[in-house]
């Protein structure tokens, strides 16, 4: 659970491997879903290695119920993970049927796969490197997986590169922790307890996955080099353990049933035009099914053409190689090829249809993408994400930040949301924000000559962190131009022996008392009474704007005449207008230096002599 409580946490180990004493075994395989696993963490940090390994080691094994290659997914049979494991007395401790990796690594699948407003993605590894710590996209899988409550697992990855460290190639962590000096265990502890510090940090209680005691309350780490292949044995138990835990209820499925999936990809193949890559979830889809799937506008209705997958397990980096097939069952990735999917929708639901369910499914599908329609306000930010689920995502965000939301879309940035953005006049919502996604070439032209300011990342909560800092900046900006128009709390005295002029203007020698006089504002004596308006200020003969506390100066006061109005000896203060000294104490006085303060609450002592209720 942790700090935040939130967190659903690993099975013990040894509870899996005591299987039906522990009562966790499910009792049926003919209707288990095999479960989906997105790797998720920050660039750099070995997900695709870790991938490419769990993959390759099930190639190398050469078991029967040899890995299948599908598009956007890799699926690894339980037998693959058994002999990974080394232990076959444990194939029947495992109902679940393997496990299907998605193949598009990052926090992007995660939030793109979706069913019915929620996480597709039954379970989930985050990858950090133990040698460099959390990154930005590290934070971010965790918020995500926070939000949504996934099971997942860390995977603490690059033990090899840690100093002197000595690789056993594909080993379990205990195996290859006992064969490391005591130096380099140690240092492993230090960089371990780094990242396990962190998880704290971030509202998860976590340990090294082989010394918990509690896992309903602690999260496992696990250390591994992806390169070497030390360690993902355990990650694969620790995975299928997670699975059995958590899972039974949700991966129930019908094999012979219309199929349901969500929309990884929408793509352009050569020789095909408009392609989906699709995660098939539940049931069964074939060539010619009619299939319903989310676009922006009414849902679209067509019928299969193509279902294409990978030739072969070793062409995976060359998915221009395809081969048809006529039906593919749950859970599994497949290419799509149909009439008419240009305006589909990355993280839409696709769902076969029969000639009697056609409007009642066509009915479902609008239902699910008017369930993430975003309530939008009548002023606010623009936003535009590559994918629904991106969207609800960053919406979450700032929403949770209480920032208005005029528009949020799925799509590039056009022209035409680059115009309405212009037309906001407020500059904290002339905001377009864009995660994911290109601007349109006439948009980047129109947006250059405009004051629309557009904050494009690929890190959700980096660019709620970016419109954070331009908010602050134009509320300083704002303050900046009210501190340079506002006339502002100041107190001088008219020195003795420094009369140069009487009248027309009076010219005299003055010491600023507190806070700041400046040129073309009235003075009034202490009694109330408005004397004149300051005209002029020099300083070492040059003329000056203003002058603050300590300066000594000579002023110009047009309307006085020394002996009438003013005299030597006499303080007067700066004659702050009624809207200005509202200004001063509601809004910007904490801004205010010690001795404009304390001659700004003189100064409304003298105003509110006569009229308490003045500048309130």
């Amino acid at each position: 659970m942790g700090p935040s409580g939130e967190t659903r946490t690993l099975l013990d180990l040894q509870q899996i491997r005591r299987g039906n004493e522990r009562g966790f075994v499910m009792t049926d395989k003919k209707n288990l879903r095999t479960p989906i696993v997105c790797v998720m963490g920050h660039v750099d940090h070995g997900k695709t290695t870790l991938l490419d390994k769990i993959r390759g080691t099930a190639i190398v094994s050469g078991e029967a119920g040899a890995i299948t290659q599908h598009i956007g997914a890799t699926e690894v049979p339980i037998d693959v993970i058994v002999d990974k494991l080394g232990d076959p007395r444990l194939k029947d401790r495992f109902m679940v049927p393997g496990l299907l990796f998605i193949d598009t690594p990052g926090h992007h699948a995660f939030t793109t796969l979706r069913s019915r407003g929620g996480a597709l993605a039954d379970l989930a590894i985050v990858v950090v490197d133990i040698n460099e710590g959390f990154k930005p996209q590290t934070f971010e899988s965790l918020q995500i997986l926070k939000r949504f409550k996934t099971p997942f697992v860390v995977v603490a990855n690059k033990i090899d590169r840690i100093g002197n460290w000595v690789p056993q190639k594909n080993m379990p962590f205990a195996a290859t922790f006992k064969k490391q000096s005591g130096d380099v265990q140690a240092r492993l502890e230090t960089k371990l307890y780094e990242v396990i510090g962190e998880l704290y940090n971030q509202g998860f209680a976590a340990e090294r996955y082989d010394r918990v005691t509690n896992f309903q309350n602690t999260l496992g780490v696990v250390p591994v080099s992806a390169f070497t292949g030390e360690g993902i044995p355990d990650v694969l138990m620790v995975l299928l353990g997670l699975a059995q835990r958590f899972l039974e209820a949700n991966l129930q499925y019908s094999a012979t049933g219309p199929g349901v999936g969500t929309v990884l990809e929408v793509k352009e193949e050569k020789g095909l035009g408009a392609t989906l890559d699709v995660i098939l979830y539940d049931g069964t889809l074939k060539k010619g099914d009619t299939v319903v799937i989310g676009s922006l506008g009414e849902p679209i209705q067509t019928k299969v053409r193509a279902l294409l997958k990978p030739r072969e397990l070793s062409e995976i980096r060359y998915e221009s190689k395809f081969q048809q097939v006529n039906k593919i069952t749950a859970a599994a990735g497949v290419k799509i090829s149909a009439p008419g999917l240009e305006g589909a929708l990355a993280g839409a639901p696709i769902r076969v249809a029969t000639e009697e369910t056609l409007e009642e499914i066509v009915a479902q599908v609008k239902s699910e993408i008017d369930e993430v329609r975003i309530d939008t306000d009548s002023v606010g930010i623009l936003i535009k994400a590559d994918t629904l689920g991106s969207l609800e995502a960053l919406v979450h965000e700032f929403k949770k930040d209480e920032v208005p939301i005029r528009k949020a879309e799925v799509g590039d940035i056009s022209h035409r949301d680059a115009i309405e953005a212009s037309t906001v006049e407020d500059p904290l919502y002339s905001v377009l924000i864009g995660f994911n996604v290109k601007v349109h070439p006439d948009a980047r032209e129109f947006l250059q000559e405009s004051t629309v300011k557009v904050l494009t990342s690929d890190v959700i909560y980096r660019l709620v962190e970016d419109y954070q800092k331009y908010v602050k900046e134009q509320k300083e900006l704002a303050e900046k131009k009210i501190f340079e128009t506002i006339i502002r709390p100041g107190k001088f005295k008219i020195l003795p022996g420094c009369v140069f002029r009487q009248s027309k203007p009076a010219v005299v020698g003055v010491r600023v008392l507190g806070g700041v006089v400046r040129t073309n504002a009235d003075v009034m004596l202490e009694n109330g009474n408005v004397v004149g308006k300051i005209k002029g200020l020099q300083s070492d003969g040059e003329n000056i704007p203003s002058a603050r506390v300590g300066k000594e100066v000579a002023m110009a006061i047009d309307g006085a005449t020394v002996g009438r109005q003013i005299k030597e000896g006499d303080v007067l203060y700066m004659n702050v207008p009624e809207r200005h000294a509202k200004v001063l104490e509601h809004e910007i006085y904490d801004s205010l230096s010690t001795d404009e303060k304390e001659t700004f609450d003189i100064f409304l002592e003298l105003k509110r002599k006569d009229n308490p209720f003045w500048a309130k």
